[in-house]
């Protein structure tokens, strides 16, 4: 469990970081294009002695992780369209409850882990995406019109951004679980298949920050920079120590994503309600009561192994 303790704990440092950037006039687009960057020197530093990175474009996996990486950029771009046209909440809700897709796929499809679920497992699974859309509800302040306000645009294929943050949230965590099974058949590769994601990401991060600097929509600001430090180090160690765990767990996505979606969610909102003073309603309550619940259910046969030993 330490790998996937230590994914928790970096992925609500990253949400930290996007909390803070407003404060400190961070440009978050800039610091997340060039925070890439940051993790591809972060994994250079992680390699296993004796190896040093390379691009075999000759390897079906490459071709995935470099597909992958752009994968990541689309996907926040598609959360950033989704937010601002339909809300918070509700894309918030199709991230969390993305996690369905992958856990389905671990189950069904790829068969791993060695684990057989029971009884126990499924209900926790039921309760985990009841728990992520209790916990994660924020109900939104209505927008009242004013001749100064502009008129509520009509939503029309709006509707289908959230729709298409929860597929592409769902594949992307889905073919990261699919590699680990099928091309990382060591700890010791994990590096190199992470690195290879990470310069996916920095091509088309990249090639993004250029046409917007063409159009005159950005300049480079040297808060962004000290932003991407702060916020590759962690993204970085985040993804990596989510690989590892899932290879000490045999590519169980259906045991990880869940433990570790609602782990986020539940430190994430002791430190906002501690650090930020954000209020949590009776359902966000209830929602994290039941999170522990369900993954006391998903992983009771650990948990009775690591207790009864």
């Amino acid at each position: 469990m330490l790998f996937l303790s230590l994914s928790i704990l970096l992925s609500v440092a990253l949400l930290l970081n996007f909390r803070l950037f407003p404060r400190y006039e961070v440009n978050t687009f800039q610091a997340i294009v060039f925070n890439y960057p940051v993790c591809f020197l972060t994994g250079l530093l992680l390699l296993p002695a004796g190896q040093s990175f390379s691009i075999d474009l000759g390897q079906t996996w490459t071709w995935l992780a470099l597909g992958l990486g752009v994968g990541f950029i689309l996907t926040f771009l598609l959360s950033g369209a989704s937010t601002q046209r339909m809300g918070i909440t509700v894309t918030s809700l199709a991230n969390n409850l993305s996690l369905v897709i992958p856990v389905c796929f671990s189950l069904f499809v790829f068969g791993a882990g060695g684990k057989s679920f029971d009884l126990f497992n499924y209900l926790g699974l039921a309760l985990a995406l009841v728990a992520v859309g209790l916990s994660t509800f924020k109900k939104e302040r209505p927008v009242v019109s004013t001749e100064d306000q502009p008129k509520p645009r009509r939503l029309g294929a709006g509707v289908l951004l959230p729709v298409g943050v929860f597929l592409f949230y769902g594949a992307t965590n889905t073919l990261i679980n699919y590699m680990n099974i099928r091309y990382i058949p060591s700890a010791d590769k994990t590096v190199q298949v992470t690195l290879t994601m990470v310069v996916g990401a920095i091509a088309a991060g990249f090639v993004m920050l250029t046409v917007r600097l063409l159009q005159g929509r950005e300049t480079i600001q040297f808060r962004s920079l000290i932003g991407a430090v702060t916020l590759g180090v962690p993204n970085f160690l985040s993804f990596y120590t989510l690989l590892l765990a899932l290879s000490q767990f045999g590519g169980n996505g259906a045991f990880v994503y869940p433990i570790y979606n609602i782990g986020v969610i539940l430190l994430a909102a002791l430190l906002a309600s501690l650090f930020f003073q954000e209020a949590l309603s009776t359902a966000n309550k209830f929602g994290l009561a039941l999170a522990i619940l369900a993954i006391g259910l998903i992983s009771w046969q650990e948990l009775a192994r690591v207790f009864g030993q």
